[in-house]
């Protein structure tokens, strides 16, 4: 699913309406009555239905959606803020006036002036929220931010429609919260916006659900687009086909070297998620303390000794594996940074391209000159912690995800940053966010886990921006899997691990 701006959204839109032959009060009574049904199934019976509505296109949409509710035998009580007169739209003007011929005037207040009273919201009441959508692109000032405090401190249920009034869409960039509608449930109109994605803005969205709409194919199609939300579908095509005449050598073989003493079980999860991902060969580079747990934990994966103790000393490939990753549980010591150095130099000469997790991206956020030496299409998967240490520390996630982007463009390398929606950054500038997962990933070793499923992708022959796109959404998906199980409370990583295969069979499925 491509999600676009608001102008690119407003240029689908356009061309819908030419390509279909309809008006745009067409399409907005099509929509109206789309949200109509979805606030129907949403609200609580024995709740007053208040509904606020602006002077442009989301007001529209709102009064639209009153007079449906209206039709449908509800009592809802709307205002439409048209300050001096003339400030409504058009559309909004009709809107208005249908409204009023179908359901009388006892349902609709038109405020014209500065000098209102606010309507009393206290006791059960369900707020709809249609003042401003994705249509203002600038933040609310003077009185409109006054009215969406007033509505915050009520408490009140509220169902914002397209987005909360005050959101930018395209951006979460000097915003101030309480002059941002807080929701409890937004009811997004055709497409989720970049803004949805955004850590700060969970409060403020509350859940979203995506109202259909029928624009036009082939400019849906054609559009450009710089983010977008993986589809199962998508990832079903990326899976590579299990022959079954293969054999272990057929599916790939992959070199992890992770753990060191006290982190043994980061090397184990990694070796799991690697196994569990199809791969035909697991081979675990260690240190000498890492052999019976190896050995124990995963006897299908094979142990390679590093001539370090307690610690990776040398990093070094004895074959030629089909992919290669570093990081899980492998440490910080002098020695392990030195032999990293040395091999990442090595791989960029050689254009190897790697899977970099944990202890890796800590080492290089050490020796910071080691990120030019990151070879090109290789897989960062940092968290936000790990992300700041190693680029410098971002204010909000969206600040951190244009980091992200300028990043994985300057050094040609794909970053998966890590959160409930895992953006993926590809060389090219484009974001792809994963929609699978939950808090029950949010767990020690679950990354690790990633790691090794990303290069078991790789290993079976995915290319590496694929693998980053495929690897987080199986790994979602089986978290989903694991907590249907175990809860989202007791759900651990090597559950995650252990439901990869069932997840990667429903999507095959």
């Amino acid at each position: 699913m491509k999600i676009f701006s608001s102008d690119e959204i407003n240029a689908i839109q356009q061309y819908t309406l030419h390509d279909q032959g309809i008006s745009t009060r067409h399409l907005i009574e099509n929509i109206g009555e789309s949200l109509a049904l979805e606030i129907i199934t949403n609200i609580i019976p024995e709740h007053r239905l208040v509904i606020f509505a602006g002077p442009d296109l989301n007001g529209a949409y709102a009064l639209t959606a009153a007079r449906h509710l209206c039709l449908q035998g509800f009592h809802p009580q709307a205002y439409l803020f048209n300050i001096g007169g003339n400030k409504a739209t058009a559309e909004c003007v009709a809107a208005r006036d249908r409204l009023l011929e179908d359901c009388g005037d006892q349902v609709l207040t038109e405020i014209t002036s500065l000098r209102f009273v606010m309507p009393d919201l206290t006791g059960d009441v369900t707020i709809i929220d249609g003042i401003f959508g994705t249509e203002r692109q600038t933040p609310l000032s003077g009185g409109y931010q006054s009215i969406v405090r007033y509505i915050n401190d009520t408490g009140a249920r509220i169902i914002a429609l397209d987005v909360p009034s005050g959101l930018l869409a395209d951006s979460t960039e000097s915003l101030i919260n309480r002059n941002i509608i807080h929701a409890t449930l937004t009811l997004a109109i055709g497409m989720p916006r970049v803004g949805f994605f955004m850590r700060e803005n969970a409060e403020l969205l509350g859940k979203w659900k995506v109202i259909p709409v029928d624009f036009s194919q082939v400019a849906l199609e054609r559009a450009p687009w710089k983010y977008r939300l993986t589809e199962k579908a998508e990832v079903r095509m990326m899976l590579p086909p299990r022959d079954p005449f293969g054999s272990k050598a057929d599916f790939g073989d992959v070199c992890l070297f992770a753990g060191s003493y006290g982190m043994m079980g980061a090397a184990v999860l990694c070796a799991r998620g690697a196994l569990r991902g199809g791969c035909g060969k697991v081979t675990v580079h260690a240190p000498k303390c890492g052999y019976v747990i190896m050995q124990s934990a995963v006897p299908a994966a094979l142990y390679e000794s590093d001539s370090g103790d307690l610690a990776i000393n040398r990093i070094e490939l004895r074959r030629n594996y089909k992919a290669v990753a570093l990081g899980p549980g492998m440490g910080t010591a002098d020695a392990t940074i030195d032999t990293l150095e040395a091999f990442l130099k090595t791989a960029n000469a050689n254009s190897r391209p790697l899977v970099l997790d944990a202890d890796a991206l800590n080492c290089i956020a050490i020796r910071p000159a080691l990120i030019d030496c990151i070879p090109v299409k290789s897989v960062i998967t940092p968290h936000p912690g790990e992300f700041d240490r190693l680029f410098g520390r971002q204010h909000s996630s969206y600040a951190r995800l244009l980091k992200a982007i300028e990043i994985a463009q300057k050094h040609s390398i794909i970053i998966v940053l890590k959160g409930h929606f895992t953006a993926i950054c590809r060389p090219d500038g484009k974001v792809v966010f994963n929609p699978t997962g939950s808090s029950a990933l949010a767990t020690g070793g679950s990354g690790d886990v990633l790691t090794g499923l990303i290069a078991s992708l790789i290993a079976q022959g995915l290319a590496p921006e694929l693998a980053a796109i495929a690897g987080p959404y199986i790994h979602g998906l089986a978290g989903e899997l694991a907590a249907q199980q175990h809860g989202t409370y007791g759900t651990t990583a090597e559950d995650i691990a252990e439901f990869i295969g069932r997840a990667i069979k429903s999507i095959m499925d």
